[in-house]
């Protein structure tokens, strides 16, 4: 019992005196388990009740509520970006080692605000895994789409929770300009369909490097503190989202790894049914022939 009671009062030390002030009071901050509770709803909801509900329905017209989301989400991601940029990492951020502000005003409280706003905005995204399940879309919900959008939310908590500024957020720095570039190409293609075509062909191979290079940079950015930490930013934090750079570079690899198999098979399945087709064809010309031929012999007979 007594190393139950220290366990207990090490973590509310932990989670009361040693994390960021600014923080600590703000929704959702005072525990990390609210948040891993909503996404494993999240994960339960997208993977099992939402595929048996759906299971004998034909698939709803979602066409308004993506639009809605992805305007949504444009909007949400320039704000952030624009709080990123003007208080922080376009200012008087050094990309080089930027230790954390805990000032309860002024510039770092309203990047710990931001970081916060975006701590909220990872729950919204999972509202796109379930328009995926009403449109019955869930080759969609693949292993990289879940782990993303589950994983976030918890990864961000203990950063806003301990450090709602400074070197590592350079991670929703670039997060946001990269969904700033995603839901621009979404709603361009909603408001203006007649260049979905157009710009399908350049986005499609384009998009998986864009998030490779985007989990890349923030792999280097981080981990270069190993080398020289200037600012003493804690290295706890460094592994932390390096970790998790390099967790989501193997599973966007892994994607691009199956989406490439996928298209080989699907190639492969589309010349076996052209091969087909073309015997097809040949075996109804002779078919034909034959029949032509023997109504010539019985037209001379007759």
């Amino acid at each position: 019992m007594d190393i139950v009671n220290r366990i207990y009062e090490g973590w509310r030390d932990l989670m009361d005196n040693k994390s960021d002030p600014r923080t600590k009071n703000w929704f959702l901050m005072d525990s990390p388990f609210p948040t891993i509770l909503i996404s494993a709803i999240y994960i339960f909801s997208v993977k099992i009740i939402g595929p048996q509900i759906m299971k004998n329905r034909k698939p709803y017209n979602a066409k308004k509520l993506q639009l809605y989301y992805n305007v949504f989400h444009l909007i949400i991601n320039i704000y952030l970006f624009y709080e990123a940029c003007t208080n922080g990492w376009l200012v008087n951020y050094s990309f080089r080692c930027q230790p954390v502000d805990f000032s309860m005003s002024g510039t770092p409280y309203r990047i710990a605000r931001g970081c916060w706003l975006y701590y909220m905005s990872k729950f919204t995204d999972f509202f796109e895994t379930c328009i995926f399940v009403l449109l019955k879309r869930f080759d969609m919900i693949n292993l990289y789409h879940v782990a993303h959008h589950s994983i976030m939310p918890v990864s961000v908590w203990f950063g806003v929770k301990f450090l709602a500024g400074g070197h590592s957020t350079f991670f929703g720095f670039l997060n946001t300009f990269v969904h700033i570039v995603i839901y621009t190409y979404f709603v361009t293609i909603t408001f203006f369909p007649k260049t979905k075509t157009t710009i399908f062909k350049w986005w499609k191979p384009f998009y998986p490097y864009f998030q490779i290079a985007q989990f890349t940079l923030i792999f280097i950015h981080a981990f270069q503190l190993v080398f020289s930490n200037e600012c003493n930013y804690p290295m706890s934090f460094v592994y932390f989202i390096g970790f998790h750079a390099l967790l989501f570079y193997v599973l966007v690899r892994s994607k691009m790894k199956t989406d490439k198999l996928k298209l080989v098979q699907l190639q492969k399945q589309k010349k076996e049914r052209f091969n087909n087709n073309e015997e097809n064809e040949k075996f109804k010309i002779i078919e034909e022939t034959k029949e032509l031929t023997s109504d010539t012999i019985r037209y001379r007979i007759l």
